[in-house]
């Protein structure tokens, strides 16, 4: 059977801009699969903002480059009070009756017009790829051609992945595309999955060149800095590196900046604001820039299931300081050889200290790193992966 009939499913589509790692992922498969000759189709919602899922684009077909996008509305009729209860009480280690979870999962983001799609034209296709898997939408359009679906979960260590809802899905579709071993090792632990059924893909990322001196020049930033790209947010770990960084300074006296890109506000104490330089929004040229410039690229997120922009760095010639309790991270700095891992703040310290004391150790670390995504995440390497996993 051939498999060059590919639906992709997700509940957002960024034609332009970074509007999350998973549908950044997504999008990019999508296209790289289109451009080796398969005929792809993506399916979406008409939403463009995470919080509001207000439908903001048009309806309708559209072809972007070599893929026909197709974005249906959000449905209007959640109860988004129900749906934020429920996901409080699980946030706070509540067990739900399936009655309850059934509830949250249909007060999720859901599009009837787009399941009304899969059912309709859904024979056309050869496989319907979906993802992430933390959606109604998904859940849903994964329960209609479960023998041909295969689903990119992005699956975190969090309490939503053992609802038995989740267990249902995970058990139904045909195969899954991971991001990483840990991830793939997670969802085999709580789902309990056979190794046939899974495929370790991840996602392709292009060679760049970046002058590790044009950022701080642009700006005139005179001292050295350590560096954090994405949402500011508890869950990202934006909080623990501001104080982490602080408690830094205070110890060593070190003055050491810390440059953020990205969204959301910044919590930090105090005394930090004078230290703390936000460029909010960058380009890709710029970001890269300052990873580039940056004495380490710090990625204190415990909750990822690839991590895009701690790859990024690698390929900026950066080093890494991730976080400990984030196994993907964590794994990628052990592979690559090209970044540390912290726990509690005395080991945050000793590994920026011998970062900021040894040039050199910079430098081999920084070409580890690069060495290790143009090997693994080369397009070529991604697509082969992903080619296999279309064959499960």
């Amino acid at each position: 059977m051939s498999k060059n009939k590919i639906a992709f499913v997700c509940p957002r589509y960024p034609e332009s801009g970074t509007v999350g790692g998973a549908e950044t992922l997504m999008k990019n498969l999508a296209e790289r699969a289109a451009e080796s000759g398969m005929d792809v189709t993506f399916l979406a919602t008409c939403a463009k903002s995470h919080f509001t899922w207000k439908n903001e684009l048009p309806a309708g077909l559209r072809r972007i480059g070599k893929v026909d996008v197709r974005l249906f509305s959000v449905d209007s009729e959640r109860d988004v009070s129900s749906f934020l209860s429920i996901q409080s009480r699980l946030g706070r280690g509540v067990d739900l009756s399936i009655e309850e979870e059934r509830l949250w999962v249909t007060n999720s983001v859901n599009s009837t017009a787009l399941c009304n799609y899969i059912r309709e034209h859904g024979a056309e296709f050869d496989r319907i790829i979906l993802g992430p898997y933390l959606f109604g939408l998904i859940f849903f359009a994964s329960q209609i051609l479960p023998e041909k679906s295969l689903l990119v979960p992005c699956l975190h260590d969090e309490p939503f992945a053992y609802l038995k809802i989740m267990h249902e899905m995970f058990g139904k579709v045909r195969g899954f595309l991971f991001n990483s071993e840990p991830e793939k090792d997670l969802a085999r632990r709580i789902y309990g999955l056979p190794e046939a059924r899974c495929a370790v893909v991840g996602m392709g990322l292009d060679s760049f060149d970046a002058d590790p001196a044009a950022f701080a020049a642009r700006h005139g930033i005179k001292q050295p800095y350590v560096m954090y790209a994405g949402r500011r947010e508890g869950g990202k770990g934006t909080p623990l590196l501001t104080d982490y960084v602080n408690a830094f300074r205070n110890r060593t006296g070190i003055d050491v900046k810390l440059v953020f890109t990205g969204s959301g506000p910044i919590e930090a104490p105090p005394e930090m604001a004078p230290h703390i330089l936000d460029f909010g929004f960058v380009s890709e040229q710029e970001k890269h820039e300052a990873m580039a410039g940056a004495l380490a690229f710090i990625h204190p997120s415990v909750f990822e299931s690839f991590g895009i922009v701690l790859l990024e760095s690698f390929l900026a010639g950066a080093p890494a300081l991730v976080h400990s309790g984030g196994e993907v991270l964590k794994w990628q700095c052990q592979r690559s050889n090209a970044g540390f891992w912290f726990g509690l703040y005395p080991e945050f310290e000793e590994e920026l200290l011998m970062l900021v004391r040894n040039k050199e150790l910079r430098r081999a670390m920084g070409e580890n790193g690069r060495k290790y995504v143009l090997s693994q995440y080369s397009w070529a390497a991604v697509e082969k992966r992903f080619e296999q996993a279309l064959l499960m």
